[in-house]
């Protein structure tokens, strides 16, 4: 039996490749994600241990307020130049250097723009020397204060050289100097990890990137020979007491390359979950093969039970093909996944900076996971075609028609059953218990309800729109051919539907959020000119303070407010916090009356944050900024949150303390009946040595604010093409296992007429209907899911239900589309039979 089993896989060779195609894409992006994660892991490894190499223990002050990387950007905490002094007086210390490193230092390249970075940071240091992995290109370091040194990333970014004026932007209004140096490192390279650096004299480095002098962010030790790091960072630790932080920089490379494990890990399960959208697309695919392939093997296998086969050797030689096909594909699709997760990295280096990647590596994870999702997700897709393989009667063999239609109740009824599972779970997961795997648990158990439902559903569908296509003979044939046998066609077009719904969805869902913030905006914001910037790094554009000055003493003028934002402790619990310049001036530019301007001690919550806290105007809280000392502010006023930003709003004065301490937005209003027009130009002229910021009208702020929903969902289009490709080689997989099913058939029609241009366009109607009907099918599901999450989200402010009717009529017609493409090969199979060999086939 096995070996007849093997000798009908290897003589269907067109089989193997269509049924294992699904499996191969699926496993590809699963192993991909784990080959991605390893290998940027290594180079995170690699990156921080040479990034601390040539320091052998560092002291910093503990961080006011602690940040995962996942979560912002933590301000370090300047440290005293006396510190400086008494490390250097620890026994067994050779040199105590003081260092200023902070992100910030922005430099302006030769055509006026800001150089950007999408991921290192952008630092700004003070200039100590060289170091064993450093070398000077050209020049020198910074000697004067009016003069910098970067390293060969920015100048090659920027298009500078040794002795033009540079500007740069920190912590201070725009600065200019003069580049005397430029460096790189070690091995040929422009910069560690992509990091732009900008040096300065210790004072310039201390005023523009911590806002005062006589202070440092670090202390780097080098210690005697024949001393250990530990031994000297246990001394230094003994000196300074509990107040600072001393680690070796064996430990600084270990925690931070953590850190960005830990992000790499959110990356990794965000690639996982999409490739398990595809392998659950890859079921349908595979059940369906498996399905049209027992039906063409009915007599075959009806031959072997007459011969002496039991139903468990049936089964087994079917779950045994599906074993080999699931272990071919799960090596093909190892090897995918080894180049996408290697085109990732380089991907990942490029958008960085130039991050030199580590050498691409195979974890076992990959391995495993290959083998194991390419075999068990073949095996299960192939289960119940292999128990219905084992009912077939040996006296079948002699039959002509061995596969009758079956039917539909016991499906359609498991399909409501399911489906209302999958509903209940969806309702208590969105208005319940807030439970996200409930959401999803729900959506997966919702699209095997409808995939289910699916067969009752196409008969009247399919019949509906195959009349579109039924002018013609062969269209008529066509829509009669897609509606003969609906569970094939349920399942093809389930596939399909799968990843259309996902798509739908996730449009409604972003659609409606778009426009309901927008409306929200449009309604809340009084302020006709908005001066801010689009944020492509860790840190946000700012502007310099002064412009909210000069913005107030325009003529048509009325009130002008400035925002900073920053992260906080407020009584143990970390959050973020705005701070304004005027309250009662922002509360204009809000439309929201009744707010005073605060005084230094005081600030206001939002009606809902303080509710959610149990606070109440008049009661004193504990609130420690990223600098300076825990300060007690009194609750002096309450907000809805839809009429301020944010949920915390403190005064002038904690800006001071802030990591970033310029505005990061301002609002304009203006003296009823102004024009936008007559002030707009002045504005945009007040933030022109801001390169990083403009000034723009109200509904240019709002446009550029709602521009991330889109990009999420050309995200989302992507990842989710992957899905959409798996379930269009399921229509052509479909449409050849169907052709070689109805070689007679199709023999017999050609012999009473019918043209091969004919026959052609008779199997490219069956699959331009397929098409369309799994796509409908997505639309519908899927704007139904997303309706249903958009109402859940009600209380969070998205109160507008937008359904995108012109991208749903567009992917129908790209279904359309894709039925014909789908079509090509199979009705070129058709069209070139032999017609005397086709009416002989058996």
């Amino acid at each position: 039996m096995l070996r007849a089993t093997l000798k009908s896989l290897l003589a269907r060779k067109l089989r193997l490749v269509l049924s294992g195609l699904a499996v191969v894409l699926g496993v590809m992006f699963v192993s991909g994600a784990f080959v991605t994660t390893d290998t940027l892991g290594r180079t995170f490894d690699n990156l921080f241990t040479e990034g601390y190499a040539t320091t052998d223990v560092a002291v910093t002050a503990k961080p006011k307020v602690a940040v995962a990387e996942m979560d912002g950007e933590e301000v370090p905490t300047p440290l005293k130049a006396s510190v400086v002094d008494q490390v250097a007086k620890v026994e067994g210390v050779k040199e105590a250097i003081g260092m200023v490193g902070a992100d910030g230092a922005r430099v302006i390249g030769s055509d006026g723009k800001v150089v950007t970075s999408f991921g290192p940071p952008r630092i700004g240091a003070n200039w100590t020397g060289l170091d064993a992995i450093m070398e000077m290109r050209q020049g020198r370091g910074p000697a004067a204060d009016s003069e910098i040194a970067v390293n060969a990333e920015v100048a090659k970014a920027a298009n500078i050289k040794v002795g033009d004026k540079v500007a740069v932007l920190t912590q201070l209004p725009k600065q200019t100097f003069t580049l005397v140096g430029v460096w790189g490192y070690t091995d040929d390279r422009d910069s560690i990890g992509g990091v732009q650096e900008v040096a300065f004299t210790t004072p310039v480095a201390q005023r523009s990137m911590l806002g005062q002098t006589g202070v440092f962010t670090q202390v780097t030790v080098r210690v005697d020979g024949g001393q250990t790091p530990e031994a000297v960072r246990d001394r230094i630790t003994a000196r300074l007491g509990d107040a600072y932080e001393v680690k070796t920089g064996k430990q600084l490379a270990e925690e931070s390359s953590a850190g960005f494990k830990d992000a790499l890990s959110f990356f990794n399960n965000i690639l996982l979950g999409f490739a398990g959208v595809a392998l659950f697309v890859g079921i349908f695919l595979i059940l369906n093969t498996f399905s049209i392939i027992v039906a063409q093997r009915t007599k075959e296998l009806a031959l072997m039970r007459a011969l002496g086969a039991s139903r468990r050797q049936v089964i087994n030689s079917v779950l045994t093909e599906a074993v080999a096909i699931g272990l071919i594909a799960a090596v093909l699709g190892l090897g995918a996944g080894i180049g996408v997760g290697a085109l990732l990295v380089w991907l990942f280096g490029r958008m960085s900076g130039g991050m030199d990647p580590a050498t691409v590596g195979v974890p076992p994870a990959a391995i495993l996971s290959a083998l194991i999702v390419g075999v068990v997700v073949t095996v299960v897709a192939a289960v119940l075609p292999a128990l219905r393989a084992s009912r077939i009667a040996p006296v079948a063999a002699m039959q002509d028609v061995a596969t009758p239609d079956r039917p539909l109740t016991k499906i359609t009824v498991a399909g409501a059953i399911v489906g209302a599972a999958g509903a209940a779970l969806l309702g208590v997961g969105l208005y319940g218990a807030s439970s996200l795997l409930l959401i999803l648990a729900g959506v997966l158990v919702t699209f095997i309800g409808v995939a289910l439902l699916t067969p009752l559903i196409s008969k009247p569908v399919v019949a509906l729109l195959g009349r579109l296509f039924s002018w013609s003979v062969p269209g008529r044939l066509g829509r009669l051919n897609s509606g003969r046998n609906p569970r094939r066609t349920a399942i093809t077009a389930a596939a399909l539907m799968v990843g259309i719904a996902l798509v739908t969805g996730v449009t409604v869902i972003m659609d409606s959020a778009k426009q309901s913030l927008a409306a929200q905006a449009e309604d809340t914001i009084k302020a006709q000119i908005i001066v801010s910037g689009e944020q492509s790094g860790p840190r946000p554009p700012t502007f310099d303070e002064a412009v909210l000055t000069k913005a107030q003493q325009i003529s048509g003028v009325r009130s002008v407010a400035g925002v900073w934002s920053d992260q906080a402790v407020i009584d143990g619990e970390r959050t973020y916090v705005n701070a304004t310049d005027d309250l009662a001036k922002l509360a204009d530019t809000y439309g929201t009356p009744g707010l005073t301007t605060l005084r230094g001690d005081q600030m206001a919550v939002s009606v809902e944050e303080a509710k959610d806290r149990g606070w109440t105007v008049g009661s004193v809280h504990e609130v420690q900024l990223p600098r300076g000392e825990m300060h007690k502010y009194t609750i002096a006023a309450t907000y809805d949150e839809d009429r301020l930003p944010g949920s915390y709003m403190l005064p002038a004065a904690a800006t001071k303390e802030f990591g970033i301490i310029q505005p990061v937005i301002g609002f304009v209003r203006l003296d009823d009946g102004v024009a936008v027009d007559q002030v707009l130009p002045q504005v945009k002229q007040l933030v022109a040595d801001s390169p990083e910021v403009s000034a723009t009208d109200r509904s240019s702020f709002i446009a550029q604010q709602s521009g991330d929903f889109d990009t999420v969902i050309t995200m989302v289009q992507v990842l989710l093409g992957l899905a959409i490709l798996i379930a269009v080689l399921g229509v052509v997989n479909t449409l050849a296992l169907s052709v070689l099913e109805r070689t007679r058939e199709l023999g017999l029609l050609r012999a009473v007429g019918l043209g091969r241009a004919q026959t052609m366009r008779m199997v490219t109607v069956e699959s331009v209907v397929i098409s369309v009907f799994g796509a409908l099918l997505g639309v519908v599901v899927g704007a139904g899911l997303g309706t249903a999450v958009v109402r859940a989200l009600d209380g969070e402010g998205i109160t507008d239900l937008v359904l995108p009717w012109e991208r749903m009529g567009l992917y129908l017609g790209l279904a359309a589309l894709v039925g014909v493409l789908a079509a090509v090969l199979p009705s070129i199979r058709a069209a070139r039979l032999n017609v005397l060999s086709a009416i002989a086939h058996d």
